[in-house]
């Protein structure tokens, strides 16, 4: 069976993007092959090392989310990635066969440079992330990584430095392959990309209250000024919430906008309705699970356990390849 990696950064209570660009596929590869789930925390560190106090929290918030939308201990292995140090022994290995050059050119560190600021990610942790995300995925051998399209440049520095080691040392590695996934973007309440830099999400965990209140501020068609003006459903962006969350209605609605017989306010009452229905299941889950923190720790210290064998294995055959398991 192919093993699958994937893995989020904890940065606290998930929202609706998460759900549909990730967490949605995610609950159907488990059922499909085998799936290990990384919480990177070590990641987190790379932007976020001036104020650690909220990663833990975080990390409990965000496993929380995983469990509550379907995430299963059972069919998947999840783990926090600092209770297994092999993945820092590999990241140090491959830096050292890694030119600097391929990790200049990546463009999610130029972009986050440029948002974040110049000074504050002129680190050698930050220059050196995507190393240690190859470690992630090399240290369990998985063959495939689920990305978007927009991702594939990522993966595919994995691959460089994958050939490169297997070139140099012998074929340890599989090189592993994207497993593109085809996902839906939901924009902000405020129509830029759902950022919680930009304090525009909608998040899984949102009261009803909340989520009505955020629903009624969402810009809608910028293009209808008047009720009775014809609607543009592409130029609104309620629309593409409806698509995910109200599939059995998306074709009514669309024809319903573009002849004007359905006004924005209904549009967007609809749609609350049909997030506080979806989530429902959800958000009981997720306040069981609040009240039994001792489960958290089990799950994680149960995935760690699993992690970690197949995760020392490696690394023995790496050390082996490397001529420095030493037997004097």
């Amino acid at each position: 069976m192919d093993r699958v990696l994937s893995g989020m950064r904890p940065t606290g209570r998930l929202h609706l993007g998460h759900f549909v660009g990730a967490l949605d596929n995610w609950r159907s590869l488990q059922d499909k092959y085998e799936c290990l789930y990384m919480i990177a925390d070590w990641h987190a560190l790379t932007t976020d090392y001036s104020d650690t106090s909220k990663i833990q929290e975080n990390v409990k918030d965000m496993l929380i989310d995983w469990l509550a939308v379907g995430i299963s201990p059972e069919k998947s292995t999840l783990f926090l990635q600092s209770d297994i140090p092999e993945h820092a022994e590999l990241h140090l290995l491959l830096s050292i066969i890694t030119p600097i050059s391929w990790l200049e050119r990546n463009p999610t560190y130029r972009e986050q440079k440029k948002e974040l600021g110049e000074e504050r990610l002129s680190t050698y942790g930050f220059l050196g992330y995507p190393v240690l995300q190859s470690a992630d995925i090399l240290i369990y051998k998985a063959t495939l990584v689920p990305v978007g399209e927009d991702q594939l440049p990522h993966l595919e520095l994995t691959r460089e430095i994958t050939r490169r080691f297997n070139y140099l040392y012998g074929e340890v590695f599989p090189v592993p392959a994207p497993l593109l996934t085809k996902t839906s973007r939901l924009p902000g309440i405020d129509g830029r990309k759902m950022s919680k830099s930009f304090d525009n999400c909608i998040y899984i965990s949102d009261s009803e209250k909340t989520l009505r209140e955020k629903v009624r501020h969402m810009i809608t068609d910028t293009e209808r000024p008047r009720l009775n003006d014809p609607g543009h459903p592409s130029n609104c962006r309620l629309f593409p919430f409806h698509t995910v969350f109200n599939a059995k209605r998306v074709s009514k609605i669309s024809i319903d906008c573009k002849e004007a017989k359905i006004g924005c306010t209904d549009c967007k009452e609809e749609l609350s309705h049909c997030l506080i229905e979806y989530l429902k299941d959800i958000q009981i889950r997720r306040h069981e699970l609040e009240a039994t923190p001792k489960l958290i720790i089990d799950i994680l210290e149960e995935g760690a356990e699993r992690a970690r064998k197949i995760a020392k294995q490696t690394m023995e055959e790496i050390r082996e390849a490397l001529k420095i398991s030493y037997k004097l």
